[in-house]
């Protein structure tokens, strides 16, 4: 994916620019932060960690940090301060105002640990080695699961930088389990299949790794946004690319947005529907809005008629004219009131 220049990165690297910058401009932008904003983990965390260093680290910088699950490798995103300093700044104020938006409580933002070092050759060379064997023990993961003889699946098996710790995202496949009694319902058993305790994954994996293990349950949701790419839109997946707070996603958006109910045209890459269905909603409604009903009369400039179909997103409505019984598509910015009341 390639990387467009951004034009305040291109003025900051301006030398005419940074010469007609004050004293107190350019002191301000050589001020080594105290906090950088970060992102780690096979889930994208974000965390707003401090930071001790002496160097000025750039936006992209991949960075060493200690965090509750252990030692990491991040990527820093910006670096905070009161006022928001310079253009590649942004004040806490504005982060948190937009994690807000953004899912609140639900959002994965902490503050919980601390930027150890910007990375060396030396760690990101120790780093890819150790992303190398995490991909080449999957497979070998996904066998001892297997071998318990229950219905669990391993989506991706993360190590830690520090290697003291595996996160191993599973899910169960529960078409597979069987209620321990089974009760019908017009024919169709109804009865809810019993929990899976995951302890046997848990003494598979820490046999198999050698290290402590946390087992992360994921839902279908999780999984796609673990291992999906591309959307059947043509975009990288909204979950993996930048939606951070998975939330529900109702029939009803689907029936608002959508002429057709075909599964396949409505649901993405984990199996749900879509997620775009959600935050697209309040354009539709407002789109809707605009529209007047089949059936309602109108005027247009070649005579009143009736409304009889209409499309959303290029807001056009097909009307029946009264006199002639011609059917014409209008813009509905065109349409006036109908003739005679």
């Amino acid at each position: 994916m390639s990387i467009l220049p951004l034009p305040i990165f291109e003025r900051d690297a301006d030398a005419s620019f940074r010469a007609g910058l004050s004293e107190s401009d350019q002191a301000l932008l050589r001020r080594v932060p105290k906090t950088l904003v970060v992102r780690y983990g096979r889930t994208n965390r974000i965390a707003e960690l401090p930071y001790g260093g002496d160097v000025r680290p750039g936006c992209g910088t991949k960075l060493v940090i200690l965090t509750d699950r252990g030692t990491e490798i991040a990527e820093m995103l910006t670096t905070t301060c009161d006022n928001g300093g310079c253009g590649k700044n942004i004040s806490r104020k504005e982060i948190l105002s937009y994690i807000d938006a953004s899912g609140g409580t639900a959002y994965p933002f902490t503050t919980n640990g601390r930027v150890e070092r910007v990375a060396t050759v030396d760690d990101m060379t120790r780093w890819s080695s150790t992303q190398a064997r995490a991909g080449s023990l999957l497979h070998e993961s996904r066998t001892a699961a297997a071998g318990t003889g229950l219905p669990f699946k391993l989506i991706e098996v993360e190590l830690l930088f520090g290697g003291e710790r595996a996160i191993v995202h599973y899910t169960v496949d529960m078409s597979q389990v069987q209620p321990p009694n089974p009760t019908q319902t017009n024919g169709k058993d109804t009865s809810p299949p019993p929990p899976i305790d995951p302890t046997p994954l848990q003494r598979a994996m820490v046999a198999l790794l050698g290290m402590q293990v946390d087992l992360q349950s994921a839902g279908p949701r999780d999984e796609a946004r673990l291992t999906a790419d591309y959307e059947k839109c043509g975009q990288y997946c909204c979950c993996k690319n930048f939606l951070k707070v998975l939330k529900p996603v109702s029939m009803k958006l689907a029936r608002h947005q959508k002429a057709t109910m075909d599964p396949l045209k409505i649901s993405g890459r984990c199996g749900r529907l879509m997620c775009c269905l959600r935050y697209e909603e309040n354009s539709y409604a407002d789109l809707i809005a605009r529209l007047p009903k089949r059936g309602s009369r109108v005027g247009t400039p070649e005579g009143s008629g009736v409304v009889i179909d209409s499309k959303v997103m290029v807001q056009l409505v097909l009307v029946r004219l009264d006199q002639s019984e011609k059917e014409i598509a209008i813009a509905v910015e065109d349409l006036t009131a109908p003739s005679g009341g």
